[in-house]
């Protein structure tokens, strides 16, 4: 299996400007796009170094990544029509 990037500017690059912006100044965003970056950089980390980890485990952490991602999402896209 393919090791992919899931960097938030690579999920949505039409959103780029936006994150850039609710990084600096909205601090929910902010606090959920820190978390987003930091499990996607422990899942790629695991993947790339093949590390031992339950199976159980890593689909947990992807579910949570997933979750997050939606979320910030769901706050690019009404920020980006604002109603934010």
């Amino acid at each position: 299996m393919g090791i992919s990037n899931h960097e938030l500017h690579n999920e949505f690059p039409q959103f780029g400007d936006l994150i850039d912006e609710l990084n600096k100044n909205d601090p929910k965003f902010q606090e959920h796009f820190k978390r987003y970056t930091a499990l996607d950089q422990e899942i790629e980390g695991l993947e790339l170094r093949d590390s031992p980890i339950g199976d159980d485990k890593l689909h947990r952490m992807k579910q949570q990544r997933l979750e997050l991602k939606d979320d910030l999402y769901q706050t690019l896209v009404k920020k980006s029509n604002g109603k934010g």
